[in-house]
């Protein structure tokens, strides 16, 4: 079953074209890597599948709901985490989960389950009554992916998750994710190669708005390295050679 159903994603920003007729699906389980340089269109695309932006032409489907004419019932399935997720500074840990169990519709003692299944997951118990203002980088990104675990949707997109975290941290939420992906199908943006091929089971390159492979390392010949900066190279080569 695809939980994710791109088909030709196109948006203008003004004059600027910042995703070229993208399409893609993502099955159910599935952890998959979108791999691409700043700007080149992922967090557009992520924002298109969440409901939040409006594509200029093409459609977006999640788990059957239409991201422009169905978002808020599609909201319900996914669990988003953009980069430097923004955060109530002035709510404590538990306080802000509580509210954003509360935004997506869970009832007083689900929600209070909800909140502290999280917590015990992303191991917030030490500064569960910190306001979020006083929290290191580490903890406020854990924050952000114990909002998104909330409510247990189906999708989770986790937009560039490692900036600004330590070795530690990174390595820590490399295996939170393996963790979750038994769970959840996972979307994971990223301009890492190093981290998107440590993390992700499938990887799809981006590149300037457009989608150049949606699985770089299926494409590698029985027998041949699976060396994704290589197949980055390739990829951007080929695509150069044809545009001249």
């Amino acid at each position: 079953m695809a939980i994710i159903r791109a088909q030709n994603l196109v948006k203008w920003y003004g004059p600027r074209l910042a995703v070229r007729d993208v399409s893609f699906t993502v099955g159910e389980g599935e952890v998959v890597g979108l791999l691409g340089p700043n700007g080149s269109g992922k967090s557009t695309i992520f924002r298109i599948l969440a409901g939040y932006l409006t594509p200029s032409s093409g459609s977006a489907e999640i788990a059957g709901h239409d991201a422009a004419s169905d978002s808020l019932a599609l909201r319900r399935e996914i669990g988003y985490v953009p980069e430097d997720a923004p955060l109530y500074d002035q709510m404590r840990v538990t306080e802000f989960l509580a509210f954003m169990a509360a935004l997506k519709g869970l009832a007083r003692v689900p929600a209070r389950r909800a909140v502290d299944a999280a917590v015990e997951r992303l191991q917030l118990a030490s500064v569960s009554a910190t306001p979020i203002a006083k929290l290191s980088r580490g903890f406020r990104q854990r924050v952000a992916i114990a909002q998104s675990l909330i409510g247990e949707p189906k999708l989770l997109l986790f937009d560039e998750p490692t900036t600004g975290l330590d070795p530690h941290q990174v390595i820590a939420l490399r295996g939170l994710v393996r963790e979750l992906a038994g769970e959840h199908t996972i979307l994971i943006a990223s301009h890492v190669l190093s981290e998107i091929e440590r993390i992700a089971s499938r990887v799809m390159i981006l590149l300037e708005g457009r989608l150049l492979t949606a699985d770089a390392l299926g494409a590698v010949a029985p027998g041949a390295p699976r060396d994704l900066e290589a197949i980055f190279l390739a990829l951007t080569q080929q695509r150069d050679g044809r545009a001249a």
